[in-house]
């Protein structure tokens, strides 16, 4: 238990590593307090992650200990023997050093993250800078680290949406490529590098193959803000994730830093644009689809608003230069009002589309009418207003039985439904802008009340007396009713046509 003791002697508490071999101590019957208190700490060199090794140093009745540990390849690098099963010390020659390399490179290619641990045994005290020479390695232990079950599911959402995953970890290259191929994140087109190649390379060498380059280990402060750095340079947009000071850097520098709410330090928390609540990348992920979503409903809700209003404007202007009052400013306060705010608000709160996690990220210099939002915005505020124009005319002829262009009370009633109703209807139309609306899952409620909501209200002052007359409305027919409404339906199968032929260009292109 010697290994286990001293593990537990040279142990902070900073990370889930050190709590791990807390626990295993506890197992084992070592109380961590109670092996610190026998062996209470005097003096202690935090870990680093420069120099990927802790120590401390302790009073004991032989002398003072130090004890090291840290990264295999730093601790064997500054010992010069090691303690054998006899309890023995032999020195570290090239055999053994290759035997326990050899140990060390088994325990990465299988997903272990290694840390070894040495020791030495001074008479007198010792000054900071022989705390780490002439240390007797002692052993190491290997801990698996895997990946929450979510973050598969999490790294192929990345990848179908169009996001490249990059590993950056202070583990050993072998632990982080077996970690990233099994993720999913490290594939036959890509490689993996550590920190010490990232070094040799000049910044013309990195521009050249950092696309290449999914993984990268043992790495520098300094090289998290490099690698960064190079993706941003060529036009992309970065997210950086980290939890220690040494990634404020490197957070700070990315175009969206995500700071760890649970293990965080406070300076990556403060120079984070994001914290996750539950450091899960899986929430990253999540939060890129509830992005996504938002910035579509916003759309939709700006298409819809921007149609419903040009068809209001053209509706007014075509009448006023043929020279018939085809609808009041009351009436159009009242479409304003009702029919165009609360579905808008309802398109607010519509689902994210199926595919939404399947299309690829949109430019940041694209700007809102891009996609052929400015040509569906057009061309459906003119099919309103014509369908608007037409039901005019046709309740004019219901009344009179002629064509003529005059000032009509049936005319108006017929044009106020359909303009009304037809904006219910296309804010259907806008739960998808390309796909067709029968294809959409699930089932928006809060379009469904505004559609309710809105036909009761605008029904119920054509034909209350006393609202009717303030509003001066005629008590229209049944059939006039009936052909208002089927004109005003008529905006969806017109808009899925055109919906078709446009997916039909798209694919022929």
């Amino acid at each position: 238990k010697t290994l286990l003791r001293y593990f537990l002697l040279c142990n902070n508490q900073s990370g889930p590593l050190e709590h791990a071999l807390i626990h295993y101590g506890a197992s084992s019957g070592l109380i961590y307090t109670e092996v610190r208190k026998e062996f209470p700490v005097i003096e202690e060199i935090p870990f680093d992650s420069i120099r990927k090794r802790m120590t401390t140093l302790h009073r004991t009745p032989n002398g003072y200990l130090a004890i090291t540990k840290g990264a295999p390849e730093f601790i064997l690098a500054n010992c010069h023997s090691y303690l054998d099963k006899d309890g023995s010390t032999r020195p570290l020659t090239h055999t053994m050093r290759h035997r326990l390399n050899e140990q060390i490179e088994n325990y990465t290619a299988n997903a272990l993250r290694v840390i070894a641990l040495g020791f030495c045994l001074h008479k007198s005290r010792p000054d900071n800078n022989s705390l780490e020479s002439h240390l007797v390695f002692l052993g190491m232990a290997g801990l698996i680290d895997p990946p929450r079950p979510e973050a598969y599911a999490a790294v192929k959402s990345c990848q179908h949406a169009g996001i490249r995953p990059i590993m950056i970890t202070g583990d050993h290259i072998d632990t982080a490529v077996a970690i990233a191929r099994d993720l999913g994140i490290l594939t036959d087109d890509t490689r993996a590098i550590t920190g010490s190649q990232l070094s040799e390379m000049s910044d013309e060498e990195f521009a050249k193959v950092f696309k290449e380059i999914s993984v990268y280990a043992r790495v520098q402060p300094e090289h998290k803000t490099r690698i960064v750095s190079a993706w941003r340079k060529a036009g992309y947009v970065t997210a950086m994730t980290g939890d220690g000071v040494n990634d404020a850097p490197s957070i700070k520098s990315a175009d969206i830093g995500v700071g760890m709410g649970i293990t965080g330090t406070d300076v990556t928390k403060n120079v984070a644009d994001m914290v996750l609540a539950d450091d899960n990348f899986a929430t990253i992920v999540a939060a890129v689809e509830e992005g996504r979503r938002i910035y579509d409903n916003i759309r939709k809700s700006i298409q819809f608003l921007l149609s419903s209003n040009l068809s209001e404007v053209i509706s007014i202007f075509v009448s006023t230069m043929m020279g018939f009052t085809i609808l009041l400013p009351i009436h159009l306060l009242w479409i304003n009002l009702i029919t165009d705010a609360f579905p808008a608000l309802a398109l607010g709160m519509e689902k994210g589309e199926a595919d939404i996690m399947k299309r690829k990220p949109r430019s940041s210099n694209e700007g809102i009418f891009a996609g052929g939002m400015g040509f569906d915005c057009a061309y459906q505020g003119i099919m309103l207003a014509g369908v608007t124009l037409v039901s005019y005319f046709v309740g004019h002829y219901l009344e009179s039985g002629r064509w003529e262009i005059v000032d009509s009370l049936d005319g108006m009633t017929m044009a106020f439904i359909t303009l009304a109703m037809a904006e219910i209807f296309h804010s259907f139309n806008m739960r998808t802008q390309h796909a067709s609306i029968f294809s959409v899952q699930g089932h928006n409620v809060y379009l469904y009340g505004s559609m309710i909501f809105s036909w009761v209200l605008s029904t119920g002052i054509v034909y209350m007396p006393v609202i009717s007359d303030m509003f001066k409305f005629q008590h229209i027919s049944f059939e006039e009713y009936v052909v208002a409404m089927g004109m005003a339906f008529s905006v969806i199968p017109i808009v899925e046509i055109v919906k078709f032929i446009q997916r039909k260009m798209r694919h022929q292109a």
